[in-house]
């Protein structure tokens, strides 16, 4: 008899259901109200013009809720450790799983950080050597550069039933090389550049920034310290006097009654100025320390930062310095060649790391390279190292533009590294503008239409062919593809760079035409930053605009970061018959119940702070007084509120105009920043933002060559027709434009092309093709050859 077969199938488990990410009222920073859903296990791609909300979704809402929830997983004991994080301003939020968040924040520049330590490759290498290292000099810390090496002994009471006392020593052999404590360089400080010996104190010798002579702490700590004639110059001093005003220890003194502290010049400088992050400080403190401050690589360790004793041992005929200097496919390959069944294991590990540093596109770095020297997009694919090979599913990867600072053949690597953690079970949500990306996106978000408050929608849902007909800004410029131009200007000169030999550079010789735009470009690693900015320094007639972070607190904004707040305080002073330090909201104009900073925040230990709006000045961050004072009918709080296109008009013409302020404001508009509010803090800035705000400061400065480091880093396809523009404006007005790009866009409308390669590290280096790119496209001779020529069609 036939048995009856059920051909429905099984009802769906209801676990199964929960297949998406459901974000309902999502109001943080400019988004308004956004809802959206996004499938999970599925690669999903936000886009959007730079400052449309991209992040703020991404980051700030999906990411954030995530991290926070884990957080508060932990005891209250474990999370008075950790980072508050706030809940994001948003009504619903379902489905999420744990978030892996892999952005472009620079790795740390500590002096003693580098690319194997900011991995886990550095210490499998040290437990490598401690292992199988002839001679044997002692455990993994004895071959670890930030490990000095201890010797101690004395007496100790050991309280064990009937107290006893007893000698005891410890030695700890660490790898630092004692001179430079495991920095590799080491620091000279160039006298003539703090002080004019022909002067005595009292004349004013001293020409270091800040030191006036009336200030107590500095110029008349010395003159009336007793140790030094302020009378006498300098160049006269005795060895004693000399001693003791350059080199004396710390000593307490009496200078008209007050106690202070006494100390040598030069450890007073090394203290106030070379202990402090370069980056961070002022211009004209900047310009100082690099004038004074002359860094050489340290003679005892010849730059490898380990002691003798660590250099010593070796594994056949290598040392842990030279397995660190070594390229890491190099690397690779060595590690391969161990047959030690002992460290089977570690082997094992280590060549898979290794390995993953080769196909992610970051085989060309060395172990030892200072991690403050990677660029925004090698550091975020260092950070993915140890995702890669990670067993763990059903996770929710998110990264903020990982194409930056990829070559188009590089893109296409990336583009499978995306794929591959979607199809092992994860969710992977990318913020990206490079159609190679978008185009591989199971599902797109794109936000807008515009930038500030003109965006914080979400214009379009669903597939890359629907984004195509959509008409969104993204939609219309998907397929946009610049042409090659019909004619190309004539140089006006050459910039002649002779026997380059910075980093990987094989002996380089070029000739980088002027008074046009010319375009820098090849793989990533190919060499193309070491020959820019290794041959062409900033300085005179020189403006170089690289990839370096904006520094800045909440406190900062487009105002005070471009120097436009000057103008407008002195200008309101002049207006009012008052002080300008009225009319910054860090100085005497500040709301004194929040410091100027427009909110109180209230810590609350473990749970995340709370920020209300101060109820004195309800969020405009002056003191009452300061805006009864108006220039032009508007009080300083209502002109930091501007926008740039409606400021730049108010300071353009009329009572209110102030040709300076003028002038900075026409400049944001140029680089496309007219929607930002004068007073909007940094920290809510995209990276496009950022980056273009750095390009609109830099266009102040006089100088004859531009040299722009990946201008269109965080922008989006129609952001960069308006960049083009800006670089031809510059050209046409007299100046000669040198660009490291990788976008085809740029490359196309350039004048002139040298493209490094063929590979990248050891494997780059020379200059592959010089001309026009018609003549690269006509070669397809290179990588960026073929790929050029497969973009505009050819």
């Amino acid at each position: 008899m036939a048995t009856r077969t059920n051909t429905q199938s099984p009802p769906l488990h209801v676990a199964d259901s929960h297949d998406l990410i459901r974000v309902h009222g999502a109001r943080v920073n400019n988004l308004k109200d956004v809802s959206v859903e996004i499938p999970k296990r599925r690669l999903t791609v936000f886009t959007g013009v730079s400052g449309s909300g991209k992040s703020s979704l991404v980051f700030s809402t999906i990411a954030a809720e995530s991290q926070r929830m884990i957080n508060e997983t932990y005891s209250a004991f474990v999370q008075g450790f950790m980072p508050t994080l706030a809940r994001p301003e948003v009504d619903v939020l379902d489905g999420l799983t744990t978030a892996i968040i892999v952005d472009q924040q620079r790795l740390g520049a500590d002096p003693r950080s580098t690319v194997g330590t900011v991995t886990d490759a550095n210490a499998m290498l040290r437990i490598l050597f401690s292992r199988l290292g002839e001679p044997h000099i002692g455990p993994p810390g004895a071959y670890a550069f930030n490990v000095p090496s201890v010797r101690a002994s004395g007496a100790i009471t050991v309280e064990r039933g009937a107290k006893k006392t007893v000698k005891a020593t410890f030695n700890r052999t660490g790898g630092m090389c004692p001179r430079c404590e495991g920095r590799g360089s080491v620091s000279d400080i160039d006298l003539t550049q703090l002080y004019d010996d022909s002067k005595s104190i009292s004349e004013g010798a001293f020409t270091i920034p800040g030191w006036k002579s009336d200030s107590f702490w500095t110029v008349r700590l010395y003159a009336e310290s007793g140790f030094l004639d302020p009378d006498k110059p300098i160049s006269r001093f005795t060895k004693k006097e000399m001693r003791d005003f350059l080199h004396h220890e710390p000593v307490k003194v009496k200078v008209e009654g007050v106690n202070l502290t006494y100390e040598g010049l030069i450890p007073k400088i090394q203290k106030s100025f070379l202990s402090k992050d370069k980056d961070a400080m002022q211009p004209h403190i900047r310009a100082f320390v690099e004038r004074a401050v002359t860094f050489t690589s340290c003679p005892e360790c010849e730059g490898t930062r380990l002691s003798e004793e660590a250099r010593s041992s070796k594994i056949g005929r290598i040392s842990i310095a030279d397995a660190c200097a070594m390229q890491i496919s190099d690397l690779a390959e060595w590690v391969r060649g161990l047959d030690e069944p002992a460290v089977a294991p570690l082997l094992t590990a280590l060549g898979r790391t290794l390995d993953s540093f080769v196909e992610i596109g970051l085989g060309y770095l060395a172990l030892d390279r200072p991690s403050g020297t990677l660029s925004g997009g090698e550091a975020q694919r260092v950070k993915m190292i140890r995702h890669l090979g990670s067993s763990l599913t059903d996770v929710t990867y998110v990264f903020d533009e990982p194409t930056i600072g990829l070559h188009p053949h590089d893109i296409q690597r990336m583009n499978g590294l995306l794929l591959r953690l979607r199809d092992k079970g994860n969710t992977v949500l990318v913020v990206e503008h490079k159609p190679e990306t978008i185009a591989i996106a199971d599902h797109v978000v794109d936000l807008g239409p515009g930038a500030g408050t003109a965006g914080g929608t979400v214009c379009f849902e669903g597939t890359v062919d629907g984004l195509r007909a959509a008409g969104t800004v993204t939609g219309r410029h998907f397929d946009d593809r610049a042409a090659l131009k019909k004619t190309v200007r004539t140089p006006t000169g050459t910039l002649e760079i002779r026997g380059a030999t910075a980093h990987n550079l094989r002996d380089v010789d070029v000739d980088v035409p002027l008074g046009v735009l010319a375009v820098v470009t090849g793989v990533a690693g190919s060499g193309k930053s070491s020959l820019v900015h290794g041959s062409i320094p900033a300085g005179e007639n020189v403006v170089s605009v690289d990839q370096g972070a904006i520094r800045g607190s909440r406190r900062s904004n487009p105002a005070t970061y471009t120097g436009l707040l000057d103008p407008i305080r002195k200008a309101f002073a002049k207006a009012n018959g008052v002080k300008p330090a009225l009319f910054s909201a860090n100085s005497e104009g500040a709301c004194p119940t929040c410091n100027g900073v427009g909110v109180v925040y209230t810590d609350l230990g473990m749970m995340a702070g709370v920020a209300t709006t101060c109820d004195d000045c309800e969020g405009k961050r002056f003191q009452s007084a300061v805006l009864e004072y108006h220039l032009g009918g508007r009080d300083i709080s209502e002109v930091l509120a501007m926008p740039v296109t409606e400021a730049e008009e108010f300071f353009g013409s009329g009572e209110a105009a102030t040709p300076a302020a003028h002038r900075i404001l026409g400049r944001l508009v140029d680089v496309g920043l007219g929607y930002l509010s004068l007073g909007q803090p940094l920290t809510t800035l995209s990276g496009g933002e950022r980056q273009r705000l750095k390009l609109a400061t830099h266009m102040a400065e006089k100088g004859g060559v531009y040299v722009l480091d990946e201008p269109t880093a965080g922008l989006h396809l129609a952001d960069v027709e308006q960049l083009l523009g800006l670089l031809d404006r510059l050209v046409d007005s007299g100046k000669s434009v040198i660009v490291v790009e990788h976008h085809q866009a740029v490359m196309a409308h350039a004048d002139w092309i040298i493209d490094l390669g063929p590979g990248a590290g050891h494997d780059g280096g020379t200059i592959v093709f010089e001309g026009t790119p018609a003549d690269l496209v006509a070669a397809r001779s290179t990588l960026t050859g073929e790929h050029l020529a497969g973009y505009v069609g050819a």
